[in-house]
This record gives C-alpha cells, structure tokens and sequence, in this order.
C-alpha cells in the first residue's frame, strides 16, 4: 500500500502539448442567494480571515458565529435581495463579463491566454479556478485582483489564499501577481470619462464625492499603504476632470463593528453636505471596478435617503466602471505589462510538438 501523500494528484501530462499561460481575475466574493443562509454561509467565509478581522480565532470565532451571523445574515440577505437580478449578483455578473472582454481584448492583440474569474469568497472560489487552469495545461499564470488600491485585507489576502493552494501542488505553475494599480493611467483616464459621460448627460453637482471601501484605523497605523493610494487615486482623478480641492471630498465606506476606520466616514459627510445647503452632489466609487451591494445599495440606497432627508436636492450615484470599453483597455494594458517577457505571442510549431511527443514516447512516457 502506497503511503499517503499531502498534495494533490496532477492532472494527465500529454507530452507535445503547448504550454498555455492564464490570467486569474480576482474579485472580492458574494453570496450564491440572496438568502440568510446562503449570506451566512458566505459571511462565515469573509469575516473568519484574519486579514480582514485581526482578532485571534479562539477570541473572534465565538463572537461571529454566537452574534453576529445569526443578526447580520437576515440583514444582509434583503440588502443582496434589493440589488439582485435575474441573473444573479451584480458583482458576479459584472466580474464575469470583465473576464472575457479581457480575454478578447489580449487575444486582438495578439496574446494567447485563458482569463478565468475567481471571488477571495464564495464561488467560484480560487483554488478551484487555479485546479482548472493548470488543468488546462497553463504552466504560467498571472493573478490580476480586481482591487486597483493596494490593501493587506484585500490584495494580500488573495496572496495568501494563492499560496494555501501553492502548498498542495506537486508541479506548480510559473507565478506573477500585480499588486496595486492604483495610479496607471489608463484607469484614471477611464474613471474620468465615466464621470465626464455622466455629467455630459445630467449636468455637474454641486460637489463630487469620491467614496472607497473601509477599513480600520489600525491597520494604517501598522503599515498598510491603503490610505495613501486611496488619496493619491483621488488626486490624479480630480486633476484629470479638472477639479479643486472645495469641489470633491474623498470619504470611506462600509465601517464594520466599533472600532475606528478610516475618516471621513461617506454618509455623515454627505448629510454634512445637504446641511450646508449643498443642493446636488454626486457619488462615485473609484476603488470598485464593478457594481456590488457596497455600490447599488450602500450608495445608492442608504447614502442616497440620509442626503435627502438632511436637505439634500438632488443625488446622482456614478456607475462603477464595470464593462467600459475604455477600463477594460486600461485592464488589458495592466495585464500586458505584467506578461512581458512570458511568450504568450508565440505561435506553437506543431513539427515541434510532435517531434517532442515522438521523443518523450520513445524514453518511456506513457502519453
């Protein structure tokens, strides 16, 4: 009997068959349902990484699993339920699509590689998505999150979810990750665009927030670069459509428990506006890349009311980029960098292929 082994078994090897690179498009998760166990189920997964909540596991997990999911699982669910379409999650939806224009765009350009979605969270889930495409033999692969603002709850989480996957291969792939884009041009370019159609279409605000995703004091106080990539992301958009410094605010959504996030927190800032009289303001969301219940809902829902019952005139939510021709060009190029040198342009000889089959047949190899 053979002893057991921690890896995990390697998919067939055909020798002659040309290597293939992947792209690994990675966003952040959702629930398969808007439904309190199918939210559980997926809230469960979020918040017991200890990227994302830094409290030990023996302390966390009873406080998570004896309060907070059996309260926040309903809540969430009508929340997802408000947002949800016919075919699904926005964030899926909008992440799939991302895919494979993605994959188009590279492939006019000449590249041939396989762009597969993944979610941090939920499904389809990373390992998995790395199984398939080792499966289909990409022996190169680029991990591309969908997190243009570098964060350790969010780029190095996915990071460390790689690695764990890393750790029961026997052969492993060729491995690249991009960590921040925060600053390429392409997507501010893109990001002022989407703001210059919509106020080409509706008029300019009065003022133009620009609100990103939360996330603990602490961790800025521990080293984490998220606040100033936000704040320098904010600063190239306002120059790109022209703005100064009293026509936008940078706010932080989505605070979770007590503890102290980074400020100004987005909803008082947008009542404080309506309470000076300000009559329209404007909401975008430049450090998401696709619509999600922390967009449609937060924003668009909650952030919305609290600014027109405080006095507000008018609210206009921005749309998230999502399948923008422009942002995914400016994907495209972010990608195209980090495969330089991998030769996804290389049209495999198939004489050559074959005359490496026949060879590796005649030492013994069984495919």
């Amino acid at each position: 009997m053979l002893p057991s082994t921690p890896f995990a078994a390697e998919p067939p090897l055909r020798h002659g068959q040309p290597a293939l690179t992947g792209v690994l498009y990675c966003n952040l998760g959702t629930p398969d349902e808007p439904t309190a166990a199918a939210v559980r189920q997926y809230l469960a997964e979020f918040l017991s990484d200890p990227r994302v909540v830094e409290i030990p596991q023996m302390v966390w997990q009873p406080i998570l699993r004896g309060a907070i999911l059996p309260l926040r699982s309903a809540k969430s669910a009508a929340k997802y339920a408000s947002i949800w379409t016919t075919e699904g999650s926005p964030l899926k939806i909008w992440t799939e699509k991302q895919a494979r224009l993605l994959q188009g765009w590279l492939g006019e350009r000449g590249h041939r590689v396989i762009v597969r979605p993944t979610m941090r969270y939920g499904k389809p889930s990373i390992a998995s998505q790395l199984d398939a495409l080792k499966s289909q033999g990409a022996t190169r692969i680029l991990v591309l999150p969908a997190y243009p603002q570098y964060s350790g709850t969010t780029t190095a989480s996915i990071i460390d979810a790689v690695g764990a996957w890393t750790r029961r291969q026997r052969s492993l792939p060729e491995l690249r990750f991009v960590n921040r884009y925060h600053d390429q041009r392409g997507y501010i370019k893109a990001l002022a665009a989407r703001i210059g159609r919509h106020w080409l279409d509706h008029g300019r605000p009065d003022h133009l927030v620009m609100s990103f995703h939360g996330v603990p004091e602490r961790t800025r106080d521990l080293g984490d670069p998220y606040f100033c990539e936000c704040q320098k992301t904010a600063r190239l958009l306002a120059g790109q459509l022209g703005l100064l410094p009293e026509h936008y605010s940078v706010t932080f959504q989505s605070r979770f428990g007590k503890a102290k996030w980074l400020e100004p927190y987005t909803e008082p800032s947008v009542r404080a506006l309506a309470q000076r009289g300000v009559g329209r303001v404007d909401v975008v969301c430049p450090g998401f890349t696709a619509d999600c219940l922390e967009t449609l809902e937060e924003i668009g829902q909650e952030v919305r009311d609290a600014f027109l019952v405080a006095g507000g005139k008018e609210f206009h939510y921005i749309p998230c980029l999502n399948d923008d021709p422009a942002w995914i060009a400016a994907l495209g190029a972010l990608a195209e960098q980090h495969l330089a040198g991998w030769p996804t342009q290389e049209a495999p000889k198939p004489e050559a292929l074959a005359a490496t089959r026949e060879r590796a047949l005649a030492m013994g190899a069984k495919q």
